[in-house]
């Protein structure tokens, strides 16, 4: 009961104590009713949220924040048993599966891992919680026995050398305004792996396979860290980096220490495929292998029409002043001195206008590749050595040397 007053509405509360024998029949059913009532919805509350619990521990389990560790039949049934592959690289394949809220999710099997439980579910622990727009977000991880997965937001553009060396129509075509945007991003991300993080995370392998695009065509970098996860096993992570031909700074081969140039070097090869639409590297049917950096080079530092290294099916249509800081500042990323080239902030600031790119050094290293005709040759010297051309000179021997150590 409240007793108010016609002056003061908050007046006073006044609680009466009642025996239930006060109550009439209807009264005590009405009680009991609401008392009843509101025991089963607490109670049916407390049952679903246990049941919640314990099905959430048997699937997966929060681990560092938004990362989650995934029960390894949940991927089995989310993947449909692994049926749907997606691609692959050196650390495994890639496959499509949904979740059971229908998020589409994509699934890396790893391979080649020798990290314990422990090891394994800390170091992908550090990489979950980098978070960059431009760096595919991972959302958890499988380990169980000896299978190892990692559970990334699935990219409905699929990887960037789908769009650039397999465009059947007019339609797939990327622009060059695309190309610069995305250019620019992935620069952006490896200033993020390199500069921003605790620590600092060197890719390793660049390459459209490892670019991916969602449906805004937004550059997403894949992979990062999987050679921090291999990492500590360095001969592991030299021999997968000299699979993938056309990529890899000098310092892979000749064994020095690596450091985020090499990233720059692998970034200034991809730059050149953006122009020309092609891989850097293709043999014609008359046998004869073109190596396109070293054509661009020669156009970029010797002065000439631009546009006629342009991929044709851009039909001419791209900017000019863009298409040459892209050659100029792809020249400084692949010369063989790493002190060279520029760290991939100078390179974003450059992309964006705010400092110029002077004219490159002729990488005179690559005049090899003009005067070859083997595409073996070709595919073995793309991971050339330092002032190469002079060591060959002074010891002919060493070609022997090299030619016994291509593995």
């Amino acid at each position: 009961m409240q007793q108010l007053s016609k002056d003061n509405a908050d007046g006073k509360v006044i609680y009466i104590r009642l025996s239930s024998l006060e109550f009439s029949q209807k009264s005590r059913r009405v009680v009991y009713g609401v008392a009843g009532g509101s025991s089963m919805v607490v109670l049916t509350i407390l049952v679903g949220f246990i049941l919640a619990r314990k099905f959430k521990r048997g699937s997966e389990r929060a681990v560092e924040g938004t990362l989650v560790a995934f029960g390894y039949k949940d991927i089995l049934s989310a993947t449909k048993n692994f049926s749907e592959r997606l691609g692959g690289g050196g650390f495994g394949s890639v496959f499509k599966g949904t979740m059971p809220d229908s998020t589409v999710i994509a699934v890396k099997k790893l391979e080649g891992l020798s990290q314990g439980e422990k090891q394994f579910r800390n170091e992908v622990s550090t990489i979950g919680n980098i978070q960059h727009v431009n760096l595919v977000h991972l959302r958890g991880f499988c380990s169980q026995g000896n299978e190892k997965l990692l559970v990334y937001e699935y990219m409905s553009k699929g990887s960037l050398d789908s769009h650039i060396f397999k465009a059947d129509t007019s339609s797939s075509i990327l622009s060059w305004k695309t190309r610069y945007e995305i250019a620019l991003g992935i620069a952006k991300g490896l200033v993020y792996l390199h500069e921003k993080c605790v620590d600092c995370i060197i890719h390793c392998d660049v390459k459209p396979e490892n670019i991916l695009l969602n449906d805004d065509m937004c550059p997403k970098i894949a992979d990062f860290g999987l050679a921090k996860l291999v990492g500590r096993d360095f001969s592991r992570v030299l021999t997968t980096m000299r699979g993938t031909r056309g990529y890899l700074a000098p310092e892979w081969i000749s064994g020095a220490a690596i450091t985020t140039k090499a990233d720059v070097y692998s970034y200034g090869m991809m730059l050149f495929e953006f122009v020309s639409g092609r891989r850097n590297m293709e043999q014609t049917r008359d046998g004869i292998v073109n190596f396109f950096p070293a054509r661009a080079a020669n156009v970029t530092v010797d002065g000439g029409e631009i546009l006629n290294i342009l991929d044709p099916n851009l039909n001419f249509i791209a900017d000019v002043e863009e298409v040459t800081k892209i050659c100029r500042v792809a020249c400084w990323c692949i010369q063989d001195d790493e002190n060279l080239r520029p760290s991939m902030s100078q390179i974003v600031q450059i992309l964006e206008g705010v400092l110029e790119v002077n004219l490159p050094p002729d990488p005179r290293s690559f005049q090899l590749f003009l005067d070859m005709k083997n595409e073996e040759d070709i595919v073995f010297f793309t991971g050339k050595l330092p002032s190469l051309g002079v060591l060959i000179q002074s010891d002919p021997s060493w070609t022997s040397s090299l030619s016994m150590n291509r593995g």
